[in-house]
């Protein structure tokens, strides 16, 4: 985007004869809004929007594709009965506790492997093993094994999160300079304190990749089990109030679903997310 600027003289120091000027450049004011990574990121949304509402009214087919302000509609409503805000309540439930566990087993994992050989070699050959496997594909096995509940659920997003993490964890350990692992002899660090102190502020931009590859795959992880799996222990998430709106060819709620879906991935991912890699990677200067 080009945008006009001007540039102004400006002269700093007491007034004595001693004053140097500076050259300070000055954007407009569209220059200085399309700086805001937030504001071009709404505009984006703005304009998708506004091109679902158009393609809605195009197709007139509330069974193919409902408009925006249809499915804005269903989204009102289904959240003032209080059903939406249960569904993603159970969700979020059992997500957090998928993904929490997944964490600290790949968090196991990933110390033996670089405490020892054969944590090494096992880590190794157990993510060429089960990380091209799809999650969604444990679960029938998952069912015949802990039956119809949040057992089997949670088992799926845990195959959907350990292996992510702990590949990227050891990968962001391996690259940790020779320099910082001598700091941490020479402060005689060994065990738990070394990796936390060390190891884990060294690498923590791979580790924070890590876990934000592992939400997106879990959250979709559980929708797309929901939708096969249904209710898990007599309550149903996301997943099933949308296949089951679609049972009953609501599709504006249908979508209502789907973007509730959205609307939490986008507030996990730019709210908090971003705001672990602003108080980590970013004040450790770590990114720009």
């Amino acid at each position: 985007m080009m945008a006009r600027a001007t540039i102004t003289l400006k002269k700093t120091g007491p007034d004595d004869g001693t004053r140097k000027p500076v050259l300070e450049r000055q954007f407009s004011l569209a220059r200085r809004l399309w700086n805001h990574t937030a504001l071009r990121k709404f505009s984006i949304i703005l304009v998708l929007a506004l091109a679902w509402q158009i393609y809605g009214m195009v197709v007139h087919n509330d069974l193919l594709f409902p408009t925006l302000s249809d499915t804005f509609n269903s989204f009102v409503s289904s959240i003032r009965s209080g059903v939406l805000p249960d569904r993603a309540w159970t969700s979020l439930r059992i997500l957090v506790i998928g993904y929490v566990t997944g964490i600290l087993i790949a968090g196991v994992l990933t110390i033996l492997a670089i405490s020892t050989q054969i944590g090494t070699d096992f880590l190794e050959v157990m993510t060429a093993m089960f990380n091209p496997l799809p999650a969604i594909a444990l679960l029938p096995l998952a069912l015949l094994w802990f039956g119809l509940g949040t057992t089997s659920i949670v088992f799926v997003l845990l195959h959907s999160v350990v292996w992510v993490v702990a590949l990227n964890t050891q990968g962001g350990f391996l690259s940790v300079s020779q320099t910082l692992r001598m700091v941490g002899r020479n402060y005689e660090l060994t065990g738990l304190r070394y990796v936390w102190l060390i190891l884990v502020p060294a690498a923590f931009p791979s580790i924070l990749t890590g876990l934000k590859i592992a939400w997106a795959f879990a959250w979709r992880t559980l929708i797309a089990a929901e939708l096969v799996f249904g209710v898990a222990s007599g309550k149903g998430g996301l997943g099933w109030y949308i296949f089951e709106n679609r049972n009953l060819l609501d599709i504006p709620a249908v979508f209502a679903g789907l973007l509730t879906v959205i609307i939490i991935g986008l507030i996990v991912e730019n709210f908090f997310f971003r705001l672990i890699e602003k108080k980590t990677v970013r004040r450790w200067g770590m990114q720009s």
